[in-house]
């Protein structure tokens, strides 16, 4: 099984080699196997990346909105006509199940590219401001060269979160994906020049963490994009903020799930796992601490049991399979790590908590884990796992759960479950949370802004809310008298 690319890197609308950069082994987490060899990025290959997006970048920016929409719109049905192909190379990519690929990666980043060319011109109006004889008016500018940096659990869909809105703003991009994932934003940056945008918009280098600060830093970069961990967030907002340059950080979270007693309790256990097992867990936004009110708690555990241990754990390319292995070996470490920390800390195990027995090979597969009895000091409830490992903690008020929900450095996302819509929208107003839900969990459409507060970030991705990020206002007063000064 091989996904070998023409090279590592593709800059102004070609692949690039520099065999001097350290080598990236592309493994396929569900055997091990190594399915492509590419090298990091070398200075050379950064300066070649950001050299080309500097100068591509005006020409493109002079464009009307309306000819960069009909690129991008092209680009979405290019990606839809080849849905099955980048599915799979997605699936390769990160061991999520083929029949999860297909519905919700390369289509997301579809649906991005399509929406971005289809509001560019709405999205970026500026104002007029009469101003009695004299007026003035605002613009939306681009700002110029833009780096994105992507995490591993979505990484078709995150080159096109931050290169649709991007590039429709006027801007160029050089987009760094994570090395555990490093084969699919290649064929996104193919698939755009062959939608006809122009060449050097759109780069895709190769790299570790290394790469990151070369890039962060470099005095020609305007933006930085990043999908990543709250420590990697630190480290280049505050890099970036020694620049003065433009920040969007998506970081993680340790959202939580309330599930009131008048809940539909099938519906809560839907989105609950859901909310924990899909893409083996590996979602920034899950709702991984589940708030069970007490009087539902024993029916909603006893049917959570039940229906969690009827998931189907195997090859991700089989389409019956419905979950599939972590990304990497290091990660299923950490997680089987954090199980052991629950056990040792007094939480029971009410299914799961190891590595399944009925699944032969090298791959990184662990099985869905619920912990019941969990209480709020506990490691496994403070603490960001990225594995599929759900924590049910028992509640009895409203006021109690939201003090509980809220006790956290992160604000990212959380889900209210209940039939009284009153006290559910009372509830999300209270809660500290960037993107929440009612009565549903993780459905991030590209027409509603997506991002966090407090600690899990700044900005905001989708909608034209990401058009704001990605331009800046500029104002023009404009006089229509003569000038009289006081000498």
């Amino acid at each position: 099984m091989k996904a070998q690319p023409k090279a590592s890197h593709f800059i102004d609308g070609e692949y690039v080699e520099d065999t001097d950069g350290s080598v990236i082994e592309s493994l396929y987490p569900a055997t091990g196997e190594v399915i492509a060899r590419l090298h990091a990025a070398t200075p050379a290959i950064v300066e070649k990346a950001i050299a080309a997006a500097k100068r591509a970048q005006p020409e493109w920016a002079a464009m009307s909105p309306t000819a960069r929409g009909r690129v991008l719109k092209r680009a979405a049905e290019i990606m839809r006509e080849r849905n099955h192909e980048l599915s799979e190379l997605e699936t390769l990519d990160t061991g999520k199940p083929i029949q999860e690929t297909i519905v919700a990666d390369p289509t997301s980043g579809a649906d991005s590219f399509e929406f971005f060319g289809g509001v560019i011109a709405a999205g970026l109006n500026g104002q007029y401001i009469p101003l009695g004889g004299d007026f003035a008016y605002t613009k939306r500018v681009p700002l110029g060269v833009c780096v994105g940096i992507g995490a591993w659990n979505y990484p078709q869909q995150i080159a096109c979160w931050k290169g649709a809105p991007a590039l429709a703003a006027g801007n160029a991009m050089v987009f760094k994906p994570s090395e555990n994932t490093p084969l699919g934003a290649l064929k996104i940056a193919e698939i755009l020049i062959e939608a006809g945008l122009p060449k050097g918009l759109y780069n895709v280098i190769q790299g570790d963490r290394t790469t990151g600060p070369l890039l962060v830093n470099h005095p020609d970069v305007a933006k930085v994009s990043l999908t990543g961990s709250v420590p990697t967030g630190r480290k280049v907002a505050s890099a970036a903020a020694g620049k003065l340059k433009h920040v969007t950080m998506e970081l993680g979270g340790k959202s939580p799930l309330i599930v009131f007693d008048d809940a539909d309790i099938d519906s809560a256990i839907g989105g609950a796992m859901l909310g924990n097992f899909y893409s083996t867990g590996q979602v920034c936004s899950n709702g991984t601490r589940v708030f069970v009110q007490r009087k539902v708690k024993d029916q909603f555990l006893s049917r959570l049991k039940k229906r969690t241990e009827k998931i189907i754990i195997g090859e991700p390319m089989d389409e019956a399979t419905q979950m599939g292995p972590l990304i990497s070996f290091d990660q299923r470490q950490k997680v089987l790590s954090y199980i052991d920390k629950g056990k040792a800390e007094g939480a029971t195990v009410l299914t799961g908590g190891g590595i399944p027995n009925d699944v032969t090979g090298e791959g990184y597969y662990i099985q869905p884990t619920v912990f019941a009895d969990v209480t709020d000091e506990m490691t496994i409830a403070r603490e960001e796992i990225f594995g599929p490992v759900m924590c049910v903690l028992d509640f009895d008020d409203e006021d109690e759960v939201i003090a509980r929900a809220n006790a956290t450095e992160f604000g990212l996302s959380a889900g209210v479950f209940t039939a009284d819509l009153s006290r559910g929208h009372r509830v999300v107003d209270q809660l500290e949370a960037g993107t929440l839900w009612i009565n549903t969990y993780n459905l991030c459409p590209v027409e509603i802004p997506f991002g966090g507060s407090k600690q899990s970030g700044f900005g905001r991705e989708n909608s034209l809310a990401a058009l704001e990020h990605y331009s800046e206002l500029k104002t023009v007063y404009v006089g229509m008298g003569k000038v009289e000064a006081p000498y």
